[in-house]
């Protein structure tokens, strides 16, 4: 069933336009299927704010073959924003407390931008502690992305996240490690994810969390994890949401803080991201960009369209693949009373989900 449009936020009409199936409130009118509402904290700053939105969104509603979905943005208001974002704020995200009042289905936390080299000074601290504290105790599901992972793992399993001598950057392959497990049946046991920070929270720390580990990789460590009662909470460390394209933003910004003198170095490339001809163009870009930067000129061209069109996406199938399993454990439990005909197959019995 179709992702639906119960707002006038501007992300439904760019997927609709991108080819995503998109209907207005009017037309959701099935009503032998039942409608999921999924809220949606978006804590990221002003420049990415809808970027991150809409790749939750094209995620969750191109992976749901399930109910009709309702996605509910809101944020923080602790975050402080430009003026055109708080606008933007204003006119299209819901409150928290009027998500409260309505109730969730489920939840979706992305990542942030930090500050401080604690993550309990951060401004967003307390008051994503009493959404998590509450979502624990109304909604089904829980998925944290990223930043939102160490935060939680920090503020509930006393696990702090862990400073890495380099940045984790790039596309990684993963393995399935638990192929049983309901939230990765069906997905290749062997698929890329994309990585984009400097810290991390380590298996053992999972582990001493009391928490299951279901994908990892040698290079990248953990991406995915949940709560022992199989998906209460679920822990991204990747990014399975990101575009096609969105390393290559990173990479850009990177560029052009070393123009700056924001940074003192170089970006190096992703890692697993350029095809080999792609950075033969990009280190002739390096060299214009030094000369430019000595010489005090203008910062070249990014040859951003040509690169573009180039990058390969070796992860959005199977990301869809996991969150169209969570969605479809968010549904039987909250409507165990009514089976689609792709249920048929499962025993609703075995705590595992697995196939009769």
């Amino acid at each position: 069933m179709p992702l639906v449009a119960h707002s006038n936020l501007p992300s439904f009409k760019r997927l609709q336009r991108e080819g995503e199936t998109i209907v207005s409130g009017n037309q959701a009118v099935r009503q032998d299927i039942r409608e999921m509402h999924i809220g949606l904290l978006n804590m990221m700053p002003d420049a990415a704010l809808e970027a991150t939105e809409r790749q939750f969104l094209r995620l969750v509603g191109g992976s749901n073959r399930i109910a009709q979905f309702y996605v509910h943005p809101f944020t923080l208001k602790e975050i402080k924003r430009g003026e055109k974002a708080q606008n933007y704020v204003d006119q299209y995200y819901e409150t928290f407390e009027q998500l409260k009042e309505a109730g969730l289905d489920a939840l979706i936390i992305t990542g942030a931008n930090v500050s401080q080299p604690n993550l309990s000074q951060e401004v967003f601290w307390e008051p994503l502690i009493k959404i998590i504290d509450w979502a624990l105790e109304s909604v089904t599901s829980v998925i944290c992305s990223c930043l939102a992972t160490h935060a939680v793992m920090q503020f509930r399993h006393q696990q702090r996240r862990k400073p890495l001598a380099n940045k984790c950057w790039g596309v990684f392959k993963h393995e399935v490690v638990d192929r049983q497990h309901p939230l990765v049946m069906g997905v290749n046991t062997l698929f890329d994810v994309p990585h984009s920070r400097f810290n991390a929270v380590t298996r053992e720390q999972f582990e001493q969390a009391g928490l299951h580990v279901l994908v990892e990789s040698e290079q990248a460590g953990v991406h995915l994890a949940v709560s022992q009662d199989l998906f209460r909470v679920v822990y991204f460390q990747g990014h399975p949401e990101y575009d096609t394209i969105s390393l290559l933003k990173e990479y850009k910004r990177e560029v052009i803080r070393f123009y700056r003198g924001e940074s003192v170095r170089y970006p190096p490339f992703p890692a697993n991201y350029f095809r080999l001809q792609l950075q033969a163009v990009l280190d002739e870009y390096q060299d214009e960009v030094v000369w430019a930067k000595n010489q005090g000129l203008p910062l070249p061209v990014f040859p951003e369209e040509f690169v573009s069109c180039s990058l390969h996406n070796t992860w959005r199938d199977s990301a869809g693949a996991v969150i169209n399993n969570w969605l479809g454990r968010v549904y039987m439990t909250t409507n165990n009373d009514r089976k689609l005909p792709f249920m048929d197959n499962i025993d609703p019995n075995d705590p595992l989900g697995l196939r009769k």
